[in-house]
């Protein structure tokens, strides 16, 4: 068995000096190797890596292809049968690796699994990407065991049970090999954000499973690249959903879905615009149409979804409005959802 850590680097030269040594130092086994993949960094990361960590094997770009394509040119390049997938601003902890490798071993339907990840910052609350297992509602909005929108849970234990979850977290993730190449990798159209729900969307729909497995712990910066509120990410985010809903929606739902989506996302339009944030309220509207811009090449992306979709259903799904039940229910904690799943 071969499992490669991979580290896909940007100008991140500040955390790899931070994060590296203790990831070498609490990572010591014979079947792991470090990896890390550089898109186009221009200070000084490279000189870095080869002046203070010789043993870490490097993976050269000539420019920044982002996280979706940057990772899948450099898995291309490593034979393996798991990779992780592990963001340069994460702290691991003693016997981070172990519970990962043993839950996929034992677990052949599960394609990816992740940690249960931390604040970096606020140590004893989850963290905003990935938290304890990722979610989505019937309309796309995503939200976690531990994190919906901006209400980020203290840790009390009360998600140390491993379970089925919609996505795992790019943060740290660790996906079977084989399979991440079958189903074509991340969708590179996507550049950066919401590429993991999507491949973890073509899992579910293949009848694979997702996992968070919390007895594997981690601490994430999280924003290292773009601040949350960053207009690019609100761009990003919301383009890429839209394809995510378009390329794996099944037919039935698609107008119905789509109708609803675009009064919430209006809605969030006035909110920007009401909170004094106009460049975050033209990113959604810029995102809508490029969207429709984009559409007819994700036609035949939409058609091989579904045709090789084997699923009938997807529980994991939250068959409400998630918006709806955090603004006006109030509901603030994945608890209160009453959409619990079983340990496995």
């Amino acid at each position: 068995m071969q499992v490669s850590v991979v580290i896909l680097n940007w100008n991140g030269k500040n955390y790899l000096q931070q994060f590296l040594p203790i990831l070498l130092e609490k990572t010591r086994l014979s079947y792991v190797e470090i990896v890390v993949a550089d898109n186009g960094s221009t200070d000084g990361s490279l000189q870095l890596l080869k002046e203070q960590f010789p043993m870490v094997r490097i993976i050269l770009f000539d420019k920044n292809y982002g996280f979706a394509e940057g990772y899948n040119k450099a898995l291309s390049q490593i034979k393996s049968d798991y990779y992780v997938l592990l963001n340069s601003d994460v702290e691991v902890t003693d016997n981070w690796l172990l519970p990962l490798v043993d839950y996929m071993e034992k677990h052949p339907q599960t394609a990816a699994c992740q940690p249960k990840i931390l604040s970096y910052f606020n140590r004893t609350h989850f963290e905003y990407a990935g938290a304890a297992g990722g979610f989505i509602d019937y309309l796309g909005f995503a939200f976690c065991r531990g994190r919906i929108f901006g209400e980020v849970e203290e840790d009390k234990g009360q998600y140390d049970d491993p379970i089925n979850v919609f996505w795992t977290s790019g943060a740290c993730m660790m996906v079977r090999a084989g399979l991440f190449h079958k189903m074509g990798g991340f969708d590179a159209d996507f550049f950066a954000h919401m590429e993991e729900i999507d491949l973890c969307w073509r899992f579910n729909s293949r009848g694979y499973q997702l996992t968070c497995v919390p007895e594997s712990m981690v601490y994430h910066i999280g924003g290292g690249t773009l601040q949350s509120e960053h207009p690019f990410k609100t761009y990003l985010n919301f383009r890429n959903n839209l394809l995510m809903l378009y390329k794996n929606l099944p037919k039935k739902q698609l107008k119905s879905v789509f109708f609803k989506r675009a009064i919430l996302d209006y809605l969030a339009v006035f909110q920007f615009l009401a909170s004094a944030k106009p460049k975050n309220a033209r990113s959604i509207l810029k995102a809508r149409s490029d969207f429709r811009k984009m559409k007819p090449n994700f036609l035949d992306k939409r058609k091989e979804n579904i045709l090789f979709s084997t699923a009938t259903s997807f529980p994991m799904i939250y068959p409400r409005s998630i918006v709806v039940d955090y603004y006006l229910r109030k509901k603030k904690k994945f608890t209160t959802l009453k959409f619990d799943q079983k340990p496995n």
